[in-house]
């Protein structure tokens, strides 16, 4: 049992991943506890961002890693956790929707969130409407909620 390419945390006992990092069977469920708590934090900030009338982009940013922490929880519990963001999208298509786990709407809304978040962290003068940031936040809730009644099955 040697590297496994393109994973952030290997999920096999004592196997080591390109980045050196070990984890033990029992770590698992630690992983993903931790990873739903950060989601739930970033969906808590993007909250009390929009309650602020603050940035829509921070909203959205926010709103957008609640679902990648929650989707990085899922590929912990399948032992594959791609390094980029790119990969963890298409991971949870592929092993999720594809296969009937969760409905397509899941995927469109978390491909809509990574979309508005590269546009307003990269773009040059894009502007976010709040309308668009809190129909995000309200998608990544519903994600959230989602992925966590399938974890605790």
């Amino acid at each position: 049992m040697g590297k496994q390419p393109g994973t952030l945390f290997s999920t096999r006992t004592g196997c080591r991943n390109r980045r050196n990092y070990f984890v033990k069977k029992e770590e698992i469920s630690r992983l993903i506890t931790y990873r739903l708590e950060q989601a739930q934090t970033a969906l808590d900030d993007a909250r009390f961002l929009l309650d602020g009338g603050r940035s829509p982009q921070g909203i959205v940013n926010r709103a957008y890693y609640a679902m990648f922490y929650t989707a990085i929880a899922l590929m912990q519990k399948i032992g594959k956790v791609p390094s980029k963001h790119s990969g963890v999208i298409s991971l949870f298509d592929t092993e999720f929707v594809l296969k009937g786990i969760f409905p397509k709407e899941l995927s469109s809304d978390f491909h809509k969130a990574f979309e508005l978040r590269q546009l307003s962290d990269y773009k040059s003068f894009k502007v976010i409407s709040k309308e668009k940031a809190e129909q995000t936040l309200n998608n990544a809730a519903h994600f959230v909620e989602v992925v966590k009644k399938y974890l605790a099955l």
